[in-house]
């Protein structure tokens, strides 16, 4: 695969040299440069194309690639390589792929860099331009002749670096409401097995409509924890049912009150940030936003899902190893709508890729990398990943989530099995765009990863998800360190049962330390900071501080000897500050030496009779100035009369400033005679470079409104 030619300027200068260890006497490796005026036939040896034409660098990355495996083939590399990369964009059409013949060896890795202070883009992207205003309204068209004759079709554009809208109703921020599925669901568990059920809904007033291009409308569905995209079979407006080509995972109606909107729609397109492709013509039309000039803007459409890809085949025993790619971005990823089969799931986890896709991976580096506008996931390091590493990346605009860790089903052969990965100090945000149950970090059926001093806010639905078997399956993912990450701004009231960090499945030896977690907000149930769903088993919770959530600092569906312990849990808004709901016949968890801290709301919520749990140690505060209400109803005497919490105690914790999320203790605070041992918040999150500690200022966040808040 080579690159295509750029439209923009860029130089790329590649520099391949032997690393201090080699032999004195070996020849050194020459050096090889790419730049946009060179040729493939070129000796690839200069930085720029002599005066007379006659060499020069090369034009493409793949024939810099190639010609490293000659030197591979023939013996020449013996230390590192390092291919330095200088400011520009690259244009593709596919991605860069790198095969088993491209690795490098723990001696002699191989780095993809961008040259200091510059900043290499890969895109997949095409400028979009001959823009003409249309008459005095607001819209400006332009005609794409590769859409008109159905070569190409893209559902995604960025203007001036911002995501545009496909023209919707209603606008963005609102939504319609269903009447119901199209039959009532008289027998749950029958109808979760009847696909009819998932096909279709009643709508009321003229929500759906006979749009001039129906065919091309997609229904945007909201199913509690995630939303199902649909292509319309047929619209009876007078019955107000709609019937879809696709199924979603859930029947429709099956929680309650669902939403919906509709989006690329001609009619739609009223809005400032809109835009609308038609198919059929090939005109793509776009109503700017204030101070858009589009005489001058740059406006990219995406033209393929993939941008960097390592392709090894375990299975085959073929993987890339030991390739470093530093400071280069990646933006510009596409999204594609299948016609038919279910659209939507938990955390987007069918998606079959990301803008940088990883398989067979080993001891591979992302490092200070940006991944931007994508339609999916950004990083995928899936089956056969092991020793990998990301830290130091920004992932922003995401059109899912951030990072894939793993697979939905974990391969018998264990040079299949993804683990032992490492997503470190990295800023993702601004996800779930596309596929809005994107989650910031995802691992699935994988174990012993670490991900460490992220920072990770602005999803749709959870933070960070660990595990993925229900019940009490055999482990499929175990000893996961999820430490010392930054939390916050999820859900923005649009998805349900969520959680800051969430868990499912027995898990021994994960654990969830100096988390800080806060500004959690479902649509309806479900906004939890820590969130042991079903199953979750062995978990070790500690040192989180936890705040500013909509039902539950922490909750646990069901699961098995969990420890959560030297927590602040802090501030839910309904629901109980800890919250237990099903009860089993063994312990739920134990819960020790914990600052719970309410504010009119119970310190503990659910199902607490079977007294399968321990608490002790805890220190109780409600600051709304009442005393805490305990299951039952109980008074605290009750409450420990009843053989719970030995130890604990109900006393102002004496925190700097709760208000404005400074939970530090006051050095005469009565929680530390219960042994609880102060938090350090200052290293949770981005750790390095100032610039870098403090990008998340530059993408300011609303105030997010919990239940009861003016």
């Amino acid at each position: 695969m080579s690159f295509r030619a750029p439209v923009s300027a860029l130089f790329l200068s590649v520099i391949v040299g032997l690393a201090a260890s080699a032999r004195a006497a070996d020849p050194p490796v020459a050096g090889f440069h790419v730049a946009p005026g060179g040729k493939d036939t070129f000796s690839g040896k200069l930085a720029a194309p002599k005066p007379d034409g006659t060499d020069g660098p090369f034009a493409t990355i793949g024939r810099a690639r190639d010609e490293i495996r000659k030197l591979k083939a023939a013996g020449a590399i013996r230390g590192p390589v390092v291919v330095q990369v200088h400011g520009g964009t690259y244009r593709i059409s596919e991605p860069v792929v790198f095969t088993a013949e491209d690795s490098g060896t723990k001696d002699a890795p191989i780095t993809y860099a961008a040259a200091p202070g510059e900043k290499p883009v890969i895109s997949g992207g095409v400028p979009i331009a001959g823009w003409k205003k249309q008459g005095n309204g607001p819209l400006w068209t332009t005609t794409l002749p590769q859409v008109q004759e159905g070569k190409w079709h893209f559902r995604q554009l960025f203007v001036g670096g911002q995501r545009a809208i496909p023209a919707r109703t209603p606008n963005e921020g609102e939504v319609c409401t269903m009447v119901g599925p199209l039959e009532p669901l008289k027998d749950r568990n029958a109808a979760r097995r009847d696909p009819k059920t998932r096909l279709g809904f009643r709508y009321s007033g003229d929500d759906l409509r006979r749009w001039a291009n129906l065919e091309d409308a997609v229904v945007v569905a909201y199913h509690a924890w995630t939303t199902s995209r649909h292509l319309i079979e047929s619209l009876d407006t007078e019955k107000r049912e709609v019937r879809f080509r696709n199924p979603s995972s859930w029947p429709f109606g099956w929680w309650g009150k669902e939403r919906f909107y509709v989006e690329n729609i001609r009619e739609a397109l009223d809005a400032p940030g809109e835009f609308y492709l038609d198919r059929k013509t090939g005109v793509l039309t776009y109503y700017p936003r204030p101070g858009e000039d589009m005489t001058k803007a740059e406006v990219i459409a995406p033209c393929t899902q993939e941008l960097l890809k390592l392709a090894g085949d375990p299975a085959a025993g073929k993987t890339v190893g030991h390739l470093r790619f530093e400071g280069l971005a990646f933006q510009h990823a596409s999204w594609t709508m299948p016609s038919s089969g279910a659209v939507d799931g938990q955390a987007a986890a069918f998606l079959k890729t990301a803008a940088v896709f990883a398989r067979g991976a080993r001891s591979c580096t992302l490092h200070g990398c940006e991944i931007a506008h994508t339609g999916g996931y950004a990083l995928w390091l899936g089956r056969g990943c092991k020793d990998c590493r990301v830290e130091q990346c920004h992932l922003v605009d995401l059109g899912a989530g951030g990072v894939r860790l793993g697979e939905t089903g974990l391969p018998k052969e264990p040079e299949q099995q993804a683990e032992r990965n490492e997503v470190v100090n990295c800023f993702i945000h601004a996800g779930g765009r596309v596929y809005h149950a994107g989650i910031g970090v995802w691992i699935g059926r994988s174990s012993h990863n670490k991900v460490l001093h992220n920072e990770i806010c602005d999803f749709y639905y959870s933070g960070v998800s660990v595990g993925w078997s229900w019940g009490y399956a055999s482990s499929t993912a175990h000893d996961n360190l999820i430490e010392y990450n930054h939390i916050h701004h999820l859900g923005w009231s649009q998805l349900s049962d969520m959680g800051g960090i969430y868990c499912l499945g027995i898990s021994p030896g994960t654990r969830l330390r100096y988390n800080r977690i806060h500004d959690v907000c479902s649509f309806s149930y479900g906004g939890w900071g820590l969130y042991t769903d079903e199953g979750s088993t062995h978990i070790l919770m500690e040192n989180n501080v936890v705040y500013r959530v909509k039902d539950g600092a922490f909750h646990q569906h069901y699961g098995r000897e969990n420890m959560v312990r030297n927590n602040v849990l802090a501030l839910s808004f309904d629901l109980g500050q800890i919250r237990r709901s099903r009860q089993e016949e063994h312990s739920s968890f134990t819960v020790e030496r914990n600052i719970i801290y309410s504010r009119g709301v119970p310190v503990l919520g659910g199902n607490w009779s079977n007294n399968q749990y321990k608490l002790q140690k805890n220190c109780y505060w409600d600051a709304s100035g009442k005393a805490p209400v305990f299951p039952g109803n109980l008074t605290f005497a009750q409450w420990q009369a009843k053989g719970h919490d030995a130890g604990s105690i109900v006393a102002d914790p004496k925190f700097v400033d709760p208000e404005h999320g400074d939970f530090a203790l006051k050095p005469d605070s009565p929680a530390l005679k219960l042994g609880f041992q102060p938090i350090d918040t200052s290293q949770i999150g981005l750790v390095g470079p100032e610039e870098w500690r403090k990008l998340p200022a530059k993408y300011p966040l609303a105030k997010m409104k919990l239940p009861g808040e003016e």
